[in-house]
C-alpha cells in the first residue's frame, strides 16, 4: 500500500490579543483604575449625604407642623354647628375617662398596636417622643437614650418680656404633660356634656385630641376655646387642624367668636403652606 502524505491546510491567523499573555495594556489599565477611582469617590461622597441628612433629622426638633395643611380646613370650619356655648354646670374631668388602654379605635395606628396592656397617654408619650425613646409592651415602662426625651411645640409666652420662650426639653415621662387639644372642659361646653360615657371616654384618649407639651405651655391655656387660644409657637396650624377634627369628628360645636377665630386661623395657615 502506498503512503499517503496529508498536507495540512492553510489557515489565516486571527489577531492576537494585544500585550503577552492576553494581560491589558498598561493603557487599558490606566483607564480602568482612574474609572475606579471615581466610581469609589462617587460612592463615598453618597454615603457622606447619606449620614450627614441621617444626622440631621436625628438632631432637629420634632415637629410634626411640618407637614403641609389641607386644603379642607374651610370646609371644616364650614362643617361645624355654630352654637351658644353650654353651661359648666355638672362638669367633672371624671365624666371623660382617662387613662383607657390602648385600643385601634383610639386611632393611634397599627404600629402602636402591640402596646395593648398601655394607656393612651403611654402611647401618646411615645409617639410625641424625639431620640431613642422606647416603651416595653409588657410593663409599660419608659427607657430614654442619650439624646432623648420631649421637646414642646405649643411655645410659652413670657410675661416679664411678651417674648416666645425657648422650647423647652424634658428627659422624665413625668414632667410632661398629656395635652387635650380640644380641652375637656371646652368639650363640656361644646355640648359633650349631652354624650354619652362611652362617647366622653373617646374623646379623651383620641390619638388625634392628644399632644405631649410643656405643663406651663398647657398651663397657659387652660381650658380656653380657639376664639381665645392658639400655640405662639410652630405648632399653631397643626393645633388649628386637629382642633377643627376632634370638633367634627364628635360633633362638638362652637360659639360665634370661635367659629370667627378658626376660620381666621385657617386662612392663615393655607396662606403659609402650614407653618406656624
Amino acid at each position: 500500500m502506498s503512503e499517503r502524505t496529508i498536507t495540512p491546510r492553510h489557515t489565516t491567523p486571527g489577531p492576537r490579543p494585544s500585550g503577552s499573555g492576553g494581560r491589558l495594556s498598561p493603557a487599558t489599565r490606566k483607564l480602568l483604575s482612574v474609572l475606579a477611582s471615581v466610581v469609589l469617590a462617587i460612592l463615598i461622597s453618597v454615603a457622606y449625604l447619606l449620614i450627614d441628612e441621617w444626622l440631621a433629622s436625628d438632631d432637629q426638633p420634632h415637629e410634626p407642623d411640618s407637614i403641609a395643611v389641607a386644603d379642607d380646613l374651610l370646609e371644616l370650619v364650614d362643617t361645624l354647628t355654630v352654637r351658644k356655648e353650654a353651661p359648666m354646670d355638672g362638669y367633672n374631668r371624671d365624666a371623660f375617662r382617662h387613662w383607657d388602654l390602648n385600643r385601634p379605635e383610639h386611632g393611634f395606628g397599627a404600629e402602636y398596636e402591640h402596646y395593648s396592656r398601655c394607656t393612651s397617654r403611654d402611647v401618646m408619650l411615645l409617639r410625641d417622643a424625639v431620640g431613642p425613646v422606647t416603651l416595653d409592651p409588657q410593663s409599660c415602662t419608659f427607657t430614654i437614650g442619650a439624646d432623648g426625651g420631649w421637646r414642646d411645640e405649643y411655645g410659652f409666652i413670657d410675661r416679664k418680656t411678651g417674648e416666645l420662650r425657648p422650647y423647652k426639653w424634658m428627659t422624665a415621662p413625668s414632667d410632661v404633660d398629656a395635652e387635650h387639644i380640644v380641652a375637656l372642659a371646652e368639650a363640656w361646653r361644646s355640648w359633650a356634656a349631652r354624650f354619652d360615657d362611652d362617647t366622653r371616654r373617646r374623646i379623651a384618649n383620641d390619638a388625634l385630641n392628644l399632644a405631649a407639651s410643656d405643663p406651663s405651655a398647657n398651663r397657659s391655656k387652660g381650658d380656653l376655646d380657639a376664639g381665645n387660644y392658639l400655640p405662639p409657637g410652630t405648632f399653631r396650624c397643626t393645633y388649628v387642624d386637629r382642633y377643627l377634627r376632634v370638633k367634627v369628628k364628635y360633633g362638638l360645636t362652637v360659639d360665634t367668636a370661635e367659629h370667627s377665630a378658626l376660620r381666621t386661623a385657617a386662612e392663615d395657615c393655607i396662606t403659609r403652606g402650614g407653618t406656624g
